[in-house]
Parts: C-alpha cells; sequence; structure tokens
C-alpha cells in the first residue's frame, strides 16, 4: 500500500501504491500507513529528505468517498469526527516541523486530500502531464479542504487565486497550475524523481514560508485593504449564485477569513471545525450518496435487471432545438447515433443543429478533431418540423419548454408517428413526470 525505501545518498521515497484500485485515495488503512512511513523517515538520522509520490499512473485521488460516507452517517459526535480531523492535519504538519525536507513528486492527478498532502511538503514538481488535475474540489460534495487546504493554499498563492479555486472545485493541469503556483515545477514524467531528489540535497534546512517569521500573506491577508476586498467580494458572489443552500461555500469564505489572521496551527483548528460542521449537516452526505456514489451505481448499471440485454438505438428523436435538446442531439449523434431533431421551425431546428457545430469547430481550432469528423457528425442530426421523420425511432426525447400543454401537444404528435417498441421520454426539469404521462396513449 505505501513503500518506502531509502537510496544512498539519504533520500527517502515513499510511493503510494494501493493494491486493487486503479488509483490511489485516502482511507483508513492508507493513511495509517502513510503516517507511520513519515515517522519512520524522520525518525532516521540517515534521512536527509523524503520524496513522497505514486506508483501509478496517477498521484492521490483524494478522499475515499464511502469513507466520507460513512462518516456523515455515522455517530454524530462532534469531538470524535473533530479528533479524526486533527489526527489527518497532524499527519502534515509533523512533515512540516521536522528537520528534514519534504518534496512531492506529483506524477499525475492530485486531488483534495491527495493535494493537501502535496501542499504540507516543502516543494512540488509534477510531471508534464496534460491529462493531470491538480486542485480542491472538495465544494463539489458539499465539504471543504479538512486536511490543511484552506491555510495552506492561501498562504501559497493568495487568497484570491485560492478562493476561485476552492469555491468552485477547479482543478488545472500541470502548466496551468505552475502558472498559479499551485507547484513550483513541471518536469518531463522520465525527470521527476531526479528533480525532487536534486531539490532535497540542495535545500537541507527548508522551511515552510508561514514557520518563518517575516511571512506575509501573497497580494495581504484579510487585515489589509487588498484582502478585506477580496473576502467581500468572494463573499457577495457566492451569496449571489448559491444564496444559503450550500453550507460549504460559507464554510471555506469563513476559514480562510479566520484562519489567516491567526498562526497556521490556529487556522488549522478553526479549519477542523468547520469541517465537523459540515460532516454533521446532511447536505454533505445527501452530495456524496446521490452525485457520486448513486450515479457510479447506476453508470455501472448495478440495479439492472438480469438477463435484459442492453438497447442499442439506431435512431432517436429529439422534440425542441433548444439548450437541452441541442446538448441531446449532439451527445447522441457523437456516438453514431441517426437523430431528428424537431422545433416548431426549421430555421429553430437548424439552430439545434448549429450549437453541435460550433463545438466541433471550437475542437479543430483545439487540434481535438477534424474536418472529417465534424461532417460526420453533422451528417447524423437531421433538423425537421415533420413528425413523419420520427418514424422507425428507438427512442424520442421530449426537451420542449416547461409548459404541460406544450409538452401534451409534442407527444401526442410523436406517439402517432413512432412505433410501439419505441421507448418515448422527458426531459422535464420542474413538471412531474407521472402529471406529464397522463398526456401519453402508452
Amino acid at each position: 500500500m505505501i513503500n518506502y525505501e531509502v537510496d544512498g545518498d539519504g533520500i527517502a521515497t515513499i510511493t503510494w501504491d494501493m493494491p486493487g484500485r486503479s488509483m490511489n485515495v485516502l482511507s483508513d488503512a492508507s493513511t495509517a500507513a502513510f503516517s507511520d512511513a513519515i515517522d519512520k523517515a524522520i525518525g532516521d538520522d540517515n534521512v536527509k529528505g523524503v520524496i513522497v509520490t505514486s506508483g501509478k499512473d496517477s498521484f492521490i485521488a483524494g478522499a475515499d468517498l464511502e469513507m466520507i460516507l460513512g462518516m456523515t452517517q455515522g455517530p454524530k459526535d462532534a469531538q470524535t469526527i473533530m479528533s479524526g480531523v486533527q489526527e489527518m492535519q497532524g499527519l502534515m504538519r509533523r512533515m512540516e516541523v521536522s528537520d528534514k525536507p519534504f518534496a512531492a513528486a506529483i506524477n499525475g492527478t492530485a486531488l483534495g486530500g491527495g493535494f493537501e498532502i502535496c501542499l504540507g511538503c516543502n516543494y512540488r514538481v509534477a510531471a508534464d502531464n496534460p491529462k493531470a488535475q491538480i486542485g480542491l474540489p472538495e465544494v463539489k460534495v458539499g465539504l471543504l479542504p479538512g486536511g490543511g487546504g484552506t491555510q495552506r493554499l492561501p498562504r501559497v498563492v493568495g487568497i484570491q487565486t485560492a478562493l476561485e479555486l476552492m469555491l468552485e472545485g477547479k482543478s488545472l493541469d500541470p502548466q496551468k497550475a505552475l502558472q498559479k503556483g499551485l507547484v513550483d515545477k513541471v518536469v518531463p514524467p522520465g525527470e521527476l524523481l531526479a528533480e525532487a531528489k536534486r531539490w532535497l540535497l540542495e535545500e537541507p534546512n527548508a522551511v515552510q514560508p508561514w514557520d518563518g517569521k517575516k511571512f506575509k500573506i501573497p497580494g495581504g491577508g484579510p487585515n489589509t485593504p487588498q484582502g478585506a476586498q477580496v473576502l467581500i467580494a468572494g463573499n457577495a458572489m457566492a451569496h449571489e449564485k448559491a444564496g444559503n443552500n450550500y453550507p460549504a461555500i460559507q464554510a471555506i469564505l469563513s476559514c480562510v477569513f479566520e484562519g489567516l489572521i491567526v498562526p497556521i496551527d490556529t487556522g488549522l483548528r478553526i479549519e477542523a471545525r468547520y469541517f465537523t460542521s459540515l460532516i454533521l449537516d446532511p447536505t454533505a452526505a445527501n452530495m456524496v450518496r446521490s452525485l457520486f456514489i448513486n450515479k457510479g451505481k447506476a453508470d455501472k448499471l448495478v440495479r439492472r435487471p438480469k438477463g435484459i440485454p442492453k438497447s442499442d438505438p439506431k435512431k432517436i428523436g429529439v422534440l425542441g432545438a433548444g439548450m437541452m435538446g441541442a446538448g441531446v442531439a449532439y451527445v447522441s449523434a457523437k456516438a453514431g447515433i441517426e437523430v431528428v431533431l424537431i422545433d416548431r421551425t426549421i430555421e429553430e431546428a437548424e439552430k439545434g443543429k448549429a450549437y453541435s457545430e460550433a463545438i466541433l469547430d471550437k475542437a479543430i481550432k483545439r487540434k481535438k478533431s477534424t474536418e472529417e469528423k465534424k461532417a460526420q457528425l453533422l451528417g447524423l442530426i437531421k433538423p425537421s418540423i415533420d413528425y413523419a421523420d420520427l418514424a422507425g425511432c428507438d427512442l424520442v426525447v421530449e426537451a420542449v419548454f416547461e409548459d404541460r400543454s406544450i409538452k401534451a401537444d409534442v407527444t401526442a404528435k410523436a406517439e402517432a408517428a413512432i412505433p410501439e417498441s419505441a421507448v418515448f421520454g422527458s426531459n422535464t426539469s420542474t413538471l412531474p413526470i407521472t402529471g406529464l404521462a397522463e398526456a401519453s396513449i402508452r
């Protein structure tokens, strides 16, 4: 799970490589093993520096969501939860205050707690892998970075950049991460470990900036005009976008404001307190379960009845060429399926097809597609106003305006043209499907 070795120059390498998993994640077992390896390196007088890296294609993908869900559904003991959070924080803090430098050799994706481990290292070097993603996306599951992320990232890149990344859960490829200051250097994959070792040998007395007496937060702290302005603007924008519906957003803002006006050890306690409050709130549990755990099961068809083959539609009808209908048409054609895109006028139907053309033009500009592929995909989308063109469709998706009478009208017209074997679905977002089904003859 965690491999440990020391070379002849006194450089210890701690390699994450969890068996039976395609990606490393933070679990109770992996964190305990990592903690043991950290203590082993710190306690060895022959070790001059430590590299933290991964034996997989990615670095560490973050916390095990099943573990997070277990925390939200377990005993609601705030002190127990907070103690667990502080134990993880303490692991990174031991790295920082030891007399040995630590370097993170980020070979691939490093998200959430995985990147928080990197922030706890004195030096961060990433492999030049455009597919890798680096960031703190915890807000997407209703949480905040609880391993020191809300305290270290603003102290590394400044309040504004840190809030931009944490409040939206943005992740960056290595080159963009370098531009924003999340990593110190980007090198070819084959030079990653050598670069980490070079730095460790050249900087044996490295100290984290925030542990220095003259440290100042880049761009100004919360008690400076610049920092205060950023926090006020961030709070206003967050309220406008999310209202009071996402406790994690307000908790992140509070962590940054309160934690950056005190020493980092106090800031970490503040972070642990807010993280605990989010674990005790049902929002995080609902988001993890619905958006990740259950969605993953649905994608894997866990509850699909056995013995029934998957449907393989060859022709799909889409009713309504607005934003949603145009999107359904695009992804269907991208999958190689013939699409009939119907709207009230041929101009509106053509406009829906133009959405796909615009996407493909951008892809061609970025050299991610070709004119040939564009022509092939667009050739599968037929704009129309004639419901008779739906003949032979295996599936019809209704995506017209959210009006019950309009939906009832297009349902009747479509069902008159499609075979009995076709599946009819609605892409409604506000109207109960049970009521819409009353307009169907099925």
